[in-house]
């Protein structure tokens, strides 16, 4: 019995050096955000929304050994290990780190004196102020869904990962892929499906493993596209319209972004590789019967296919009503916060028109498809297609999920949605997405009840990347009034 105990210690002592071998060496410039950075870490009385969408539990204790929960169970039969780093975190919650599904790295100050006729938007990356954004919202890791500086995502990821900045887990996306640049002045042109077939194996030779194609994409291009990201093991999502759900869905797309909206197959002057008039689209959509046939045949045809959807209700909240997050005025620089709120006046002012109405209807019909591709057994994703007139990353995140509540979703329905789901579609659900014993301690402190008042979700105090806790409010400090400078 001794010997046992001997090899079980043994064991222990080696999957713990091991974790901490793991562990990156961290710069000043991270380690001036950490917070608690300790081998053992013990939160205790907490509430859990473990990211199941199970049950919420109450008075609850969670160990973590360097990077990894050791476990998690009611305080009342928790084994408090020696000289551990013990958190009375009393009338906190603890949520899984939130996975961004749709989490952009850039912003552009997209308003009424930027968005010209024959001006193009450029589009910068926000490499210091997103990952922060991100972090200090309680998003542990990130699928961008589409960049205009691959190159700079790759090596951003490689220094958060090396410790030497601080951020969220990015899942790399290849560059837009599109077949024309009238939308999206940056993005890469196809010129045909060898080119397709070109980009994505330059890519896949980078590290990329995920790629998005962008709306005037052809059926050709996109099929190059799919053939040959699933060569390699990589995937493939889409913001369609010149290739409506249908069409994407026999050529073996793995995802679709934004939900419904985008899907042109309903669409009546639709004609093959051509993008319908986005004014016609959105029209017909929200005159949709989304418990019609058809539309409950898509469903059923796109869960069957396994097919994920990525809900990014934040960037179509209808503007009247919207709430103004305070955290986001004070981040942003002052002539991107002044281009915001000059843009938010002009949109409460257009809040009757005959376009804002068209809008919210759309919007609606949207929430409406998302629930029943749920019921349907769809794996639904979420993330804000954040970067843009406010809508910030890390802050669009949460506010996501505040959405999918507001369309009557369970908070732990929504939480699951914004975390496991996203682990899921990434391959990585058996290490994180999840607050159980086994996974990577990737978790979030709140200060309040989200299963309670989902707004509560947004009062984060402490973020658990890999076992390392970051104080939220100071990553956010260090970008007060910069967001939208760099």
């Amino acid at each position: 019995m001794q010997r046992v105990k001997l090899v079980m210690a043994a064991a222990l002592l080696f999957v713990t050096g091991a974790a901490a071998q793991n562990r990156p060496a961290f710069s000043d410039v991270t380690r001036q955000f950490i917070s608690v950075d300790a081998p053992v870490v013990v939160l205790q009385h907490v509430r859990l929304i473990d990211g199941t969408g199970g049950p919420v539990t109450e008075n609850q204790t969670i160990v973590i050994d360097n990077a990894t929960i050791r476990s998690v169970g009611p305080d009342s039969s928790a084994s408090i290990p020696a000289g551990a780093h013990v958190m009375d975190l009393t009338g906190r919650t603890v949520i899984p780190g939130l996975i961004g599904m749709h989490d952009h790295m850039h912003y552009a100050t997209i308003g009424p004196f930027l968005n010209k006729p024959g001006v193009p938007v450029i589009w910068m990356l926000a490499a210091v102020t997103a990952p922060r954004l991100y972090l200090a919202n309680g998003v542990t890791s990130i699928r961008p869904a589409g960049t205009w500086e691959p190159d700079t995502e790759i090596n951003l990821k490689r220094q958060i990962d090396a410790g030497k900045m601080p951020g969220p887990t990015i899942y790399i996306t290849g560059p837009f892929l599109d077949g024309d640049d009238q939308n999206m002045f940056q993005n890469h042109v196809l010129s045909g499906p060898e080119d397709a077939t070109r980009e994505v194996n330059f890519w896949i030779d980078q590290g990329v493993m995920n790629f998005k194609a962008y709306q005037h994409v052809n059926r050709a291009e996109l099929g190059a596209i799919i053939k040959a990201a699933h060569a390699r093991g990589a995937k493939v999502t889409g913001h369609l319209c010149t290739v409506n759900f249908r069409e994407a869905m026999d050529l073996g797309i793995d995802g679709l972004e934004h939900g419904i909206r985008t899907d042109t197959e309903f669409t009546p002057s639709k004609k093959p590789d051509m993008c319908p008039p986005a004014a016609e689209t959105a029209n017909t959509i929200a005159k949709l019967d989304i418990e019609s046939k058809p539309v409950q045949d898509l469903i059923h045809d796109l869960v069957q296919h396994h097919i994920s959807i990525t809900s990014t209700l934040a960037v179509f909240e209808p503007a009247p009503g919207r709430p103004l997050q305070p955290g986001v005025l004070q981040v942003l620089a002052p002539p991107a916060l002044e281009n915001y709120l000059a843009s938010r006046v002009q949109q409460e002012r257009n809040g009757g028109t005959p376009a804002a109405q068209l809008s919210a209807a759309v919007y609606k019909k949207e929430r409406d498809f998302e629930h029943d591709f749920v019921k349907a057994g769809g794996l639904l994703l979420a993330g804000p297609d954040a970067g843009q007139a406010g809508l910030l990353g890390g802050f669009g995140d949460l506010r996501d999920v505040e959405l999918l509540v507001d369309s009557e979703f369970t908070p732990a329905e929504a939480i699951r949605i914004a975390s496991h789901n996203g682990a899921e579609w990434l391959g990585v659900a058996d290490k994180v997405g999840t607050v159980q014993a086994g996974k990577q301690a990737d978790l979030v402190v709140v200060k309040g009840d989200p299963s309670r008042k989902i707004e509560d979700i947004e009062n984060i105090e402490v973020v658990f990347k890999g076992g390392v806790g970051f104080d939220s409010q100071k990553l956010l400090q260090s970008i007060q009034g910069q967001v939208g400078l760099h």
